[in-house]
């Protein structure tokens, strides 16, 4: 246990009122480099490194879910914020609705991305199977599997670089990190108190995502009071990297119709 928020790493980009981008495992607040553009001409973006990721500190795994919302209200109070949109894609669109359901006074509006709930035998099956094959025969081995999930075959012939970037960022992470934040990611269940978060939502996915795809999505809409479903076609999992630019129009204008003030 961690029960010592860290003190995150950090960057903010543009004016108007805060938005926290939250990133997924193994990965960094460069997941955001692609978004950012779009919206800092109308949002204060803040994305910030999870603990044992990017320049973040390193505590020692394993990590829980309300680690992770901890390091973000600690983030928060340092900042000074005190009402903000939040977004997180993958684990972090667990975290942001986490936060949320913890600390509902701070929160204006979610943004749910790539993430999952109401997951079946299945497809809890399928997810622990990842992490138990990457203990088993370590993380690189695995990766390979994970690259179709996350990218379409299309953008893997056209940006090779960016694939390879994304697979060096994992097998730069910590391995106990990754491992125990991907079991978060695994073993959380979100289904019994997703209607307790009453903010305005906007759940948004890849129509090919494997894990977290439109049936599931689907379910987490409805189970939110004040839910609106995206579903971005033909992109897998990997939406910030593969296709900002057609992310920003449908979060720009959920966030426009949600203003604050």
């Amino acid at each position: 246990m961690n029960p010592m928020p860290v003190k995150s790493a950090f960057s903010v980009e543009g004016e108007g009122e805060p938005l926290f981008l939250i990133h997924g495992i193994g990965a960094s607040r460069a997941s955001f480099a692609g978004l950012v553009p779009h919206l800092k001409s109308a949002y204060r973006c803040i994305s910030y490194d999870l603990r044992g990721h990017g320049a973040s500190p390193v505590p020692k795994p394993p990590y829980t879910l309300d680690d992770l919302v901890e390091d973000l209200e600690a983030l928060r109070k340092e900042l000074g914020i005190e009402h903000a949109h939040f977004a997180g894609h993958s684990l972090g669109g667990m975290i942001g609705p986490a936060y949320a359901r913890k600390y509902p006074q701070h929160v204006l509006t979610l943004g749910l991305w790539s993430t999952a709930a109401f997951r079946t035998g299945d497809d809890s099956a399928k997810v622990r199977g990842v992490v138990a094959a990457m203990r088993t025969k370590g993380i690189p081995q695995v990766l390979e599997t994970l690259k179709d999930r996350w990218f379409t075959p299309e953008f893997a012939e056209r940006s090779p670089d960016v694939i390879t970037r994304r697979m060096q960022q994992v097998i730069d992470t910590d391995p106990d990190v990754f491992l125990s934040v991907f079991d978060i990611y695994a073993e959380t269940e979100m289904a019994p108190w997703l209607h307790e978060v009453k903010q305005p939502c906007l759940v948004l996915t890849g129509e090919n995502d494997g894990g977290c795809n439109p049936r599931l999505n689907r379910q987490i809409a409805a189970a939110l009071p004040d839910a609106e479903l995206v579903i971005l076609p033909i992109l897998r999992h990997a939406i910030l990297l593969e296709a900002a630019g057609q992310v920003a129009p449908p979060v720009l204008d959920f966030l426009q119709r949600h203003r604050a003030s």
